[in-house]
């Protein structure tokens, strides 16, 4: 093995479902030789990591406005509405899409990259 351009041996432990999806996206590739692709993938692979923060605090104000949109429900059919709860419903989705909209421009950017 000395002689071996590659002389470093790499043991990597796969289930029976992992191999099945390596080898689907080794005939994918159009590559046949496992130890290649592997090799081809941990040098020139990479991995997303997607920040779900923004998407996390979308979901944190859409259940804030559903609990708010709810409680005036409730209110309205038995007291009446007042005007003072529809503006606050009204500046609560105002924020919410406008996050929504923060959020789909980061998307965009992401995606044209």
């Amino acid at each position: 093995m000395e002689n071996r351009k590659r002389n470093l041996h790499l043991h990597v432990m796969v289930t029976a479902e992992e191999m099945e999806q390596i080898r689907s996206r080794m005939t994918e590739a159009g590559i046949s030789n496992t130890g290649a692709y592997v090799r081809k993938m941990a040098l020139n692979g990479y991995i997303l990591h997607v920040d779900l923060a923004p998407v996390k605090e979308l979901v944190s104000l859409q259940r804030r406005c559903s609990n708010n949109l709810n409680q005036v429900a409730i209110h309205a059919h038995t007291y009446g509405v007042y005007p003072e709860e529809i503006a606050g419903l009204q500046k609560d989705y105002e924020k919410l899409w406008g996050e929504v909209s923060k959020v789909l421009r980061e998307l965009t950017k992401l995606v044209a990259n």
